[in-house]
Order: C-alpha cells, then structure tokens, then sequence
C-alpha cells in the first residue's frame, strides 16, 4: 500500500497568506526540496483544484548555499536537509512557512538584502591591493584557524536571524551571523588592519550591545557555528576600544 503524508504551506503574497494543503506520496530518501519540486511538476491541492506552483529558492542542496532556508515543522532550518521520513515520525503532517524576520516575496521566498547590507557596514571583506605582490602572508596559528574555519562556514542562510529574538522590526540589531563574521575577518591578519573600524560598527546602534544572550543562533545553526563564543569576543573588543578611546 503506497504511503502519502500532507505537506502544508503557508503561502500567498504580503497581505495576503493562507495555508494549502497538499498530499503527496511518500518516496524513499525524499527531502523538502524533491516535495516541493513534486508540487512544481503538478500543483493540484488537496482539494483537486490545479493551482499556481510554491514559489521557493534552493541552489547547491547539499546545505552550502543557504538559500533554501524556511521554517519546518515551526523551527528555522535548510529544507534541502529535511529529510521527509524522520519529519513525519511524530504527524502525518509537515508544515512548511516563510522567515518571519524578512520581507516576504511570495510563499517561501524572502528578501535577505537586510544581512547583505549589515555585511557591507561592518566592511566583512579582506581589502583588495598590491600585498599579493609581496609573497606569502603571516602565518597563522593552528589554534587561530580551528577558529577561523568555523566561522567561515555561515552560509548568510538566516536561521540564526529569524530564531534571534532580538531581530524584529522594533530593533535595529544587525543579528548573530554579521557578529560572526566580524569576528572571522578581524582574526584574518589582513583583514584585521581593519578591525577598529569593524569594533567601532558594533559600538553603536545595532550592534553588538543588542545581543539579549538568548542562544537560540548556536541552536538553530545548521553549521553549528560558535555564536555566541564570536559575540563574547567581539563585546569584550567594544569594551577594550571604548576604554583606550575613553583614555585617549
């Protein structure tokens, strides 16, 4: 007897959301992103009626890219890695929705400009110019590298953003991933000459000082990125600037 299991998404456009149910048969090793593709192919409901397909990002699915981020089950996570047997361990039915803490596109699609932008501010890029004439680089310690990879593994994805209570329309926070990165490219020593500059970004609105300790990034982090340890790290640097500015 073939299986089927209801995928429910909240769809719909700005001002006008509702959930659609569709069923769908269940197939062996099958994620979120081979479901929706399977709405794409026929985008009959529940009800039988032929509608508009789920509008949706996906890229590399193999959890690189971060663009397929959207909430499952109510939890923030890559759909590309939601593997559909364990999901429904529990219910019959899966529920799918957009971010919450990013302008809504259409159904799972939202605007993530707001973390490209806070990158641009804190200038999270090692600066371009003739050092590459000059031979190798410094080296740098094992320790410091352990460090550096792990942060370098945020994929801008969002999920630390959307389950972050403190990001919300109310507060201009600039969220967990753009402390991380902070962090990393003020441990790179080219990168690094410009650490002040960075550290006096996270001194004012928005930055660092909005962090409410609740965790949840490192929770939902589907890299499980050290967040919360890089936000330690780039607190304890506002502090030691604001002191030396203090003092002059």
């Amino acid at each position: 007897m073939t299986r089927t299991y209801i995928l429910k998404i909240y769809r719909g456009q700005p001002g006008r959301q509702y959930w659609e149910e569709f069923e769908l048969e269940l197939k062996p090793h099958a994620n979120l992103i081979s479901s929706l593709m399977e709405i794409q192919r026929n985008p009959v409901n529940r009800q039988g009626e032929h509608v508009p397909p789920v509008a949706y990002e996906s890229g590399c699915l193999e959890e690189v890219c971060g663009s397929c981020s959207m909430l499952v089950n109510g939890k923030p996570r890559q759909a590309c890695t939601a593997l559909i047997e364990p999901l429904l361990a529990e219910s019959n039915v899966i529920t799918v929705a957009p971010f919450t803490k990013f302008p809504l596109v259409r159904d799972l699609m939202v605007d993530r400009t707001s973390m490209f932008d806070n990158l641009k501010k804190v200038s999270a890029w090692v600066d371009a110019d003739s050092s590459h004439d000059a031979g190798f680089g410094p080296k740098i310690s094992q320790e410091t590298q352990e460090k550096m990879y792990h942060l370098s593994q945020c994929m801008t994805c969002g999920c630390c953003v959307e389950a972050c209570p403190q990001v919300n329309s109310q507060s201009p926070f600039m969220g967990p991933a753009v402390i991380g990165q902070v962090q990393l490219f003020n441990l790179h020593p080219v990168a690094g000459m410009q650490k002040a500059k960075r550290i006096e970004k996270m001194m004012h609105k928005g930055g660092v000082s909005g962090c409410g300790n609740a965790q949840n990034c490192v929770r939902v982090c589907p890299k499980k990125i050290p967040l919360t340890d890089a936000i330690a790290a780039v607190g304890r640097s506002a502090t030691i600037q604001a002191i030396k500015e203090l003092f002059g």
